[in-house]
């Protein structure tokens, strides 16, 4: 599928997907900003936002910050910590929400997660939206159904520009 200067692009990054995905894989962080760049590829960027749950960690604001000056509008949300231990924060709703709401005034939707609940997403944004949905995530940890679905699924784990090591 090709891609063109005049597309609209928004950009959906689930921060915590990718985080585990290059920690548990390679002992890696993610490069955002190499990340944004393939994302974009020369087209215009309507909105990238990137999606990150706060937890107790000291240089959360510093990474925050860092998302914001390579050009990524950050929303934040609190780790949510139940009585029996266990904790969930993930923003799957949200950027579904997004993504549909923004879906009129886009021509390519780049999901950057590998989380399989999103593939009915990618499915209404092709089918009713009539948007091109590019799925960026590390193949190994990626929904094959989500692969599957994408128009364009890019494996970030062919390129080595997509990680920095520990």
């Amino acid at each position: 599928m090709s891609k063109f200067k005049s597309q609209r692009v928004g950009i959906f990054v689930d921060v915590q997907n990718m985080y585990y995905s290059a920690k548990n894989l390679f002992n890696s962080k993610v490069n955002f900003l190499k990340l944004l760049e393939q994302a974009v590829s020369g087209r215009q960027l309507v909105r990238a936002i990137a999606y990150v749950v706060s937890g107790p960690q000291s240089d959360e604001d510093n990474f925050f910050s860092a998302l914001e000056k390579i050009g990524f509008e950050v929303k934040s949300k609190d780790l949510q910590v139940f009585l029996g231990g266990a904790k969930k924060g993930d923003w799957d709703v949200g950027i579904c929400m997004d993504a549909i709401r923004m879906a009129q005034k886009l021509d390519v939707v780049v999901l950057v997660s590998g989380d399989g609940d999103f593939e009915p997403l990618v499915n209404y944004l092709k089918y009713s939206q009539g948007c091109v949905v590019e799925v960026m995530a590390f193949g190994k940890t990626a929904s094959s159904k989500l692969k599957e679905e994408a128009d364009i699924f890019i494996d970030l784990e062919k390129d080595k520009k997509f990680l920095i090591k520990r």
